[in-house]
């Protein structure tokens, strides 16, 4: 079994980095029916998880095992029913990139600034400068449709590195990509993750992905979701793919999967 080379697990509230943390402990949610006559659906039971200050957490279950409402509870878009949540304010990516098309790649980026009520002159500086970073300089004034699936990501991630949480929950990000823009990105996020830290929980269907970036992959049962598996990725960055620690880890992960 692989393991990370670092000290013992220390609960975050005792951590000081400057960083948020996640926890769920025992936690239970139960949607209520969508139509007349169905039974009412518990997303998750009994989930319990851990993402430690700077810690990337990808999580990987089968599909409809509760991975995005045990983001949604991190950010606190909702309440769980029992047990309890205690995480850092936490912004939420989606799937899809939502950004609006009447705006720029700056003034989108932007957004989050703005509506904190950051001047616009200064949000768009500041929006501007982590465009840059992302490479996309030169880009700053090109509406959405101008850019590409990968390059509209990074405006995404961009404004949730301004919303100034410290607590990013990924949702498949680059699950809209095709296979060698979605490497692409991984590989990016990597680099951009290692320049920036944050606190991340990621959830991914994409095995190779979740290995490729985080320190811990967390295996969920099918629904009600629970962590049913804990991978451990002792592998320095950046990573190969064809490394054969994680090669091995991505098999491992597999079989918990189909297990």
């Amino acid at each position: 079994m692989l393991t990370r080379t670092r000290a013992p697990e220390v609960a975050p509230a005792e951590v000081d980095t400057g960083l948020g943390a996640a926890r769920l402990r025992d936690v239970d949610k139960t949607f209520a029916a969508r139509r007349r006559g169905a039974d009412p659906v518990t997303a998750v039971r009994g989930l319990s998880l851990t993402a430690g200050p700077g810690e990337i957490v990808a999580v990987v279950g089968p599909s409809g095992c509760g991975k995005t409402t045990l983001l949604e509870l991190v950010c606190g878009l909702i309440a769980p029913d029992a047990g309890t949540v205690d995480a850092a304010p936490a912004a939420l990516m989606a799937q899809r990139d939502l950004l609006l098309p009447w705006r720029t790649a700056v003034d989108n980026a932007a957004l989050a600034l703005s509506v904190a009520g950051v001047e616009r002159g200064a949000a768009r500086a500041r929006a501007a400068a982590l465009l840059r970073d992302f490479g996309l300089g030169g880009f700053e004034r090109a509406r959405p449709a101008e850019l590409s699936g990968g390059m509209r990501q990074r405006v995404a991630f961009a404004r949730t590195l301004l919303s100034g949480r410290t607590v990013l929950c990924l949702d498949e990000p680059f699950a809209a990509l095709d296979a060698l823009t979605r490497q692409e990105m991984q590989d990016w996020l990597a680099g951009a993750l290692l320049a920036q830290p944050r606190t991340v929980v990621l959830v991914t269907h994409d095995v190779e992905e979740a290995i490729v970036l985080a320190d811990r992959v967390l295996v969920m049962s099918p629904r009600p979701g629970r962590v049913v598996a804990t991978l451990d990725v002792a592998v320095e960055r950046p990573r190969r793919r064809t490394d054969p620690a994680l090669v091995a880890l991505r098999e491992r992960a597999l079989r918990e999967l189909r297990a």
